[in-house]
């Protein structure tokens, strides 16, 4: 098993239990910097001169993970975190959602009452759940870090999370907080001219 795949366990996990639900594009974004962490950890890339540059090609089990080092831009100037987010992270969430129910993890659940209809993913019962629930149980200092990101953790659970002590990692992660300050500024850019035009809609009597 692999962070992305924990995280997004996890925040499916917080989902059934009524949590707020993490932004899809916040999701995919992080999912781009657990994957960018694991291969980090893996010797498939190395964080040189703030540059991701590919180092090696280990064997990785994972479809996703391995997509996702295949991916990498092998040629100079190479590509910095913030970049590899936004590429990588482009619909990502849904990626690792269609993987785990094809492998059976996740189900589509439908849901019916007399005001709406929809459904949403819900997890199965199987050894990736209870290793994601136990890699959060025991404050792993990566997924503590992302969780801890995207609002999955809150209160004294958020502030007890234990540092995460390795250099490239952190990067990582900090570029993750600025994808995720940039795309909550465009969210709200995107939300005043939709204020502005429904103000102006009304001036006009539509």
């Amino acid at each position: 098993m692999t962070t992305p795949r924990d995280l997004i366990i996890t925040a499916l996990e917080r989902a059934a239990a009524s949590q707020p639900a993490v932004e899809p594009g916040d999701l995919s974004l992080a999912l781009a910097a657990a994957e960018a962490v694991d291969l980090l950890a893996a010797g498939a890339v190395a964080l040189e001169g703030g540059r991701l540059v590919p180092d090696g090609h280990p064997e990785i089990a994972d479809p996703l993970l391995a997509g996702a080092a295949a991916s990498l831009v092998r040629g100079a100037p190479y590509e910095a975190p913030g970049d590899w987010l936004w590429r990588r992270g482009r619909g990502l969430a849904d990626a690792y959602l269609t993987g785990l129910a094809a492998e059976g993890q996740a189900v589509r659940e439908r849901r019916r009452n007399w005001l709406v209809r929809d459904t949403r993913t819900v997890l199965t019962d199987s050894r990736a759940r209870r290793r994601a629930a136990a890699r959060m149980a025991a404050d792993e200092p990566v997924l503590a870090a992302l969780t801890t990101t995207l609002g999955l953790r809150r209160g004294s659970a958020a502030d007890a999370a234990p540092a995460v002590s390795d250099a490239s990692a952190l990067r990582v992660l900090a570029a993750l907080d600025d994808a995720l300050a940039e795309l909550a500024s465009e969210r709200r850019r995107r939300s005043r001219r939709q204020a502005d035009a429904a103000a102006e809609n009304v001036r006009r009597g539509y």
